[in-house]
């Protein structure tokens, strides 16, 4: 008879439900819990779920945990990291391999891509995976797949609302920050934190870091390798020259691990844009530029690029003040339209009270859905040159670039 690992999952956010899903697809017994009552987990015969409360004493049973990441440094559950009962401590398959990991505050999904691009076609064997709240299946999906399969390295997406917890759960030799800027401040409660966290995520390790972010390499200098890049001299498939700094990190990781330069290259010039991610779509007399900038810092990036005369742009969840900046950055602008639609959740009025209090001059919109979205771009194509399409909520942005595409094409 075979007796199976249980395992606790501790809070059923978007990482603690991915995990809960890897978990039983790998064959281990499950307890989830959460204080919401309202998670929508499907049954399994091997999960117990408790929602509204934690069940101490089934947690102390099961052979090991997962803490979600918004709990980690929460103090009633410091026990079970003190006792070394967490999954990572007790699944260590992952731990030998050369561990790379990518965070920052924009383009960390992309960069990750680039460089396992570059290592596959030099021919290693690359395990990627990471937040899933950033597109990828989640942190507890990686560490069980290392179990299954012999690879050269692990390649991690790190959110920065997870550096503490992926510190304890990855044991990096190599970290990339792609950018520092002001993102889920409502977490890090201040810039400050968020750069003291991160001085401390990447202390004593060599770290690939953007030349704009040479204030915080000064920091670390004395105790970390710091190797710095700047822009790719060459054209790739992306828009705009935030994805030529993408580039060159990946470029510079691939550097030190000593890949050849006609690999990095040629993998660099034959990347495809990723789904959510900056897309461009050229129509016969304007171009449609489509992609998630979920935070004030990567929509400047965008807009710095060329004069949007209609910027469409997906609403943030109630909670994230810092992410209604972005209505601030684009009111800014000279646009003449900006038209809102609810991204990750219906807060249209926050946002036109935004725009209304830093005297945005233009015209604005409110759509209601993908549809309305797709179709109101469409027709602002037909009197303006650019258009720019993001914001927050991914899946609408890669459903409203599907829709898009699939119009364009059968014109």
């Amino acid at each position: 008879m075979v007796v199976r690992m249980k395992v606790a999952v501790v809070g059923l956010g978007v990482e603690g439900i991915n995990a809960v899903k890897s978990l039983l697809n790998h064959g281990y017994e499950v307890y989830a819990s959460d204080i919401n009552e309202n998670i929508n987990l499907k049954q399994d015969k091997n999960l117990e779920i408790d929602l509204g409360f934690h069940n101490f004493n089934k947690i102390e049973k099961a052979d090991a945990v997962v803490l979600s990441p918004s709990l980690w440094n929460t103090k009633v559950f410091q026990k079970f990291k003190a006792d070394k009962k967490i999954l990572s401590d007790i699944v260590t398959d992952h731990r030998p391999l050369f561990t790379i990991g990518v965070t920052g505050t924009n383009g960390k999904t992309t960069t990750t891509m680039m460089i396992y691009d570059i290592l596959k076609k030099a021919g290693l064997k690359v395990l990627t995976g990471g937040n899933a709240g950033g597109g990828f299946k989640g942190y507890t999906e990686v560490i069980l797949d290392a179990t299954s399969t012999d690879y050269d390295i692990l390649l991690v997406e790190v959110c920065d609302m997870t550096l503490a917890f992926c510190q304890n759960a990855f044991d990096f030799d190599l970290i990339v920050v792609t950018n520092i800027g002001r993102d889920h401040l409502e977490f890090h409660k201040s810039f400050e934190n968020y750069t003291e966290s991160l001085k401390h995520f990447v202390m004593g390790k060599p770290v690939v870091l953007n030349q704009k972010n040479e204030k915080f390499g000064r920091l670390i200098n004395k105790k970390s390798n710091v190797n710095y890049f700047t822009e790719i001299p060459y054209k790739i498939n992306l828009f705009g020259k935030y994805n030529l700094e993408n580039a060159a990190a990946a470029a510079k990781t691939a550097e030190i691990l000593k890949i050849p330069e006609k690999i990095i290259k040629n993998a660099l010039k034959e990347f495809m844009v990723l789904p959510g991610r900056s897309a461009t779509l050229n129509l016969p007399s304007s171009r449609i530029v489509v992609g998630k900038t979920d935070n004030a810092d990567a929509t400047a990036a965008v807009l710095d690029e060329v004069e949007f005369p209609v910027i469409i742009l997906g609403t943030p969840r109630k909670g994230e003040i810092c992410r209604f900046d972005i209505f601030r950055e684009v009111s800014k602008t000279n646009s003449k339209i900006i038209a809102i639609f609810p991204g990750l959740d219906d807060t249209l009025e926050d946002a036109r009270n935004i725009l209304e209090e830093e005297n945005y001059k233009g015209e604005v919109f409110i759509l209601t859905d993908v549809d309305d979205v797709v179709k109101f771009a469409l027709k602002c194509s037909e009197k303006y040159s650019n258009i720019f399409i993001g914001g927050n909520g991914q899946q609408k942005i890669i459903e409203i670039t599907n829709s898009l595409k699939e119009t364009v094409s059968a014109k």
